[in-house]
């Protein structure tokens, strides 16, 4: 009998929670994705460029409120089989409330899984594969950022200026200044453009202008009547490199080890971002995917805490709401304690165990409570 209680209360825990952060993940998913728009209105990268980096940022989505939708899934059920009477058949058919915590306790640790490999593995994995996709495109959509007596910046090392697209589609007296490098430059005036494909190529072909070069000081010029200019072989503005969440967590485990030992070993380590000013940043990411998810097991407890007062008991509304507001506070400053977390490898590590030491001391709430024998 106590078998078929627990598996059937976890079946619903599980079926609830999923059904939860789905639909929560889906919506939050499609409010950024408007808001990814910019990569083609702005940025000039291509829809499908556009539609691979959104999809690829579900789960970070997922991963963010993972700790709340635990939360909010056990509570639920635990309040829906109490509104039903359904705990009290529980303790009558001699289920005990510690054996039921100790049940729950266990099975928190399939959620702390999960959460591990969300963040530690899925997340960075999929945010390294979305930015992958916008190092390697090309301004697919160059023609959408270009607007009529608008200095145009967004595209790195280069800024366009025309004053209006007549009926042909010709952008009519155009600016086109190149940044080579700090000494050299390509400046280009032009009455009209267009912009074609060629071998796969995307050309602005300038009609009736004249090129200004500087080359380390000295300037040079020359007119032409028709010349090709490659679009193809610049970026936009939108950050390339390689961020701290993007890389792998044995690499960020690496980098904090080498920098542990680098006085002793003096060895190089060639990893994106592993730099002595970024130690703090990878020390947080660290502490997000590795600890955080230990909290599931708190988050759990603190929603079993509506098991130790009846619906009949008259305090039991007054205590249902401390519950969720200790939860939600709680949930909160979760959510901020990375940001504690510094290059000090001593309050670094007191956070680290704060987790473990949270579950023993409301397991212990637990044990007074129900006056159970320590032993």
């Amino acid at each position: 009998m106590k078998k078929i209680v627990y598996k059937k209360i976890s079946k619903d825990c599980v079926n609830f929670f999923l059904l939860v952060i789905f639909t929560i993940s889906i919506i939050i998913w499609v409010l950024q994705a408007v808001n990814y728009l910019d990569f083609v209105i702005e940025d000039g990268h291509g829809f499908l460029v556009y539609f691979k980096y959104t999809l690829l940022s579900f789960p970070k989505i997922i991963s963010r409120i993972f700790p709340f939708v635990v939360f909010l899934a056990f509570s639920y059920i635990l309040l829906k089989y109490e509104n039903k009477n359904e705990l009290v058949i529980f303790w009558n058919f001699g289920i005990r409330k510690i054996n039921f915590i100790n049940f729950f306790i266990k099975f928190s640790f399939w959620f702390v899984l999960v959460s591990l490999l969300l963040n530690a593995v899925i997340t960075p994995f999929a945010q390294n594969k979305a930015r992958s996709f916008i190092r390697s495109s090309n301004l697919d959509f160059f023609e959408s950022i270009l607007k009529p007596k608008k200095f145009i910046d967004v595209i790195e090392n280069l800024t366009i200026y025309f004053d209006k697209k007549n009926k042909n589609g010709e952008l009519v007296n155009i600016f086109l200044n190149e940044k080579i490098d700090i000494n050299n430059s390509q400046t280009t005036f032009a009455k009209t453009a267009i912009i074609n494909i060629k071998d796969n190529t995307k050309i602005l072909t300038l009609y009736n202008g004249k090129s200004i070069n500087v080359i380390n000081g000295k300037v040079t010029e020359f007119e032409f009547s028709k010349t090709d200019y490659n679009i193809s072989k610049f970026s936009s503005n939108t950050i390339m490199h390689q961020k701290t969440q993007e890389i792998t967590t044995i690499d960020l485990i690496r980098c904090s080890l080498f920098f542990k030992d680098s006085i002793k070993n003096k060895k190089v380590i060639r990893i994106s971002n592993c730099t002595s000013g970024n130690l703090e940043n990878i020390y947080k990411e660290l502490y997000s995917r590795l600890v955080k998810p230990l909290y599931v097991t708190f988050l759990i407890l603190i929603a079993l805490l509506f098991i130790l007062k009846s619906k009949s008991d008259h305090v039991f509304n007054v205590n249902k709401y401390r519950i969720y507001l200790f939860a939600f506070l709680f949930i909160i400053f979760l959510e901020s304690s990375s940001k504690f977390i510094n290059t000090n490898m001593t309050q670094n590590l007191f956070l680290s165990i704060l987790p473990i030491f949270f579950t023993l001391f409301i397991y212990l709430y637990f044990l007074i409570k129900l006056k159970v024998n320590k032993i």
